[in-house]
């Protein structure tokens, strides 16, 4: 059994590297020509994977091998009133040469959609525009050649009640197209849809289901989480790596819905305790305030704690 230790986004140890520089939409139409406009959005998303590359060479100087790229890595990619931005032929080098990298060495990379794609909205406009939102980080994973990439979404909308939601969410979700359903991966939520309920569907759509382990916290149903572990396990079965969770801290108390800056050790370990039996491979993504620095510090905490673990690299430790 190997675990793997992941960060999202932002290398907090390479201060001046963001690969989510933004360009408004009010700064894009300010430029005096069609020209100028494009040369912006250029401009900016050629910086934005040059520093995802230099932050995919950092995770792999530090032996990280589980990263979530940002969803802001092209700007203005899906906006519907900026029509003439051919961004995937124009940077076609560029994907090559940061999803080459990825591919040499072997790391696993996803992304998370942000939380104003709602398959399930009661707004036909909406899931429309989820859709073609989902189109983009399909497109990401086809220009950077990684076909294992997945993209991580909630359940959204409980308007018209939870049953009557779910059923929407399964019906919306049967009428995308298949490139895209076989690259969603569905997740727990804080304040509406509880891991049985996700579970549930996951299983209906047999579709794989990433377990937040904060977010049960906050919003467990009334469910105890370790009886649901190896069901949520096997809904991977199907899938060439192995499953990914989130983990992370209140920021104040039991239920606070807040990512805390760092991850509480002892709550980690407790957690990996109850999956031990069971013997899975596991990807866990940190979802901490401080980023990078929080896997480093949540390292060293486990080393203190569970001085018997063994550590096959800086990220990763396993069970025999």
């Amino acid at each position: 059994m190997r675990i793997r230790l992941g960060f999202v986004a932002i290398a907090l140890n390479l201060p001046k590297v963001t690969s989510s520089s933004t360009v408004t939409y009010a700064t894009y139409i300010k430029q005096s020509t069609d020209q100028k406009k494009l040369d912006k959005l250029k401009l900016v998303s050629s910086s934005n994977l040059s520093d995802l590359h230099k932050i995919l060479e950092y995770a792999v100087e530090n032996e990280i091998h589980f990263y979530r790229i940002t969803s802001a890595l092209i700007p203005l990619a899906t906006h519907p009133d900026v029509t003439n931005w051919d961004y995937r032929r124009i940077l076609k080098k560029d994907f090559e040469w940061v999803g080459n990298y990825i591919n040499k060495h072997n790391l696993r990379v996803d992304t998370h959609p942000d939380q104003f794609n709602v398959i399930n909205s009661l707004s036909e406009d909406v899931v429309k525009n989820t859709e073609r939102n989902l189109w983009h980080h399909v497109n990401l994973f086809e220009d950077i050649n990684y076909p294992l990439g997945k993209m991580v979404i909630h359940i959204g909308s409980s308007q018209g009640g939870k049953d009557t939601a779910i059923e929407r969410f399964i019906t919306n979700f049967k009428s995308y197209p298949r490139e895209i359903t076989e690259k969603l991966i569905l997740e727990n939520d804080d304040k509406t849809f509880t891991v049985k309920e996700v579970l549930s569907i996951c299983k209906e759509l047999k579709a794989p289901m990433v377990l937040d382990v904060h977010h049960h916290l906050c919003n467990d149903g009334g469910e105890e989480l370790e009886p649901m572990l190896k069901e949520i396990f096997d809904t991977w079965k199907n899938e060439k790596l192995p499953p990914k969770l989130h983990f992370s801290s209140p920021r104040q108390g039991e239920k606070d819905r807040k990512h805390a800056d760092f991850i509480n050790a002892e709550a980690f370990t407790q957690f990996i305790e109850k999956c031990i039996p069971l013997g899975k491979d596991l990807d866990i993504m940190l979802e901490s305030k401080q980023k990078d620095l929080s896997l480093y510090k949540l390292v060293e905490d486990i080393k203190v704690l569970k001085p018997e673990w063994k550590w096959i690299d800086q990220s990763t430790f396993e069970f025999n």
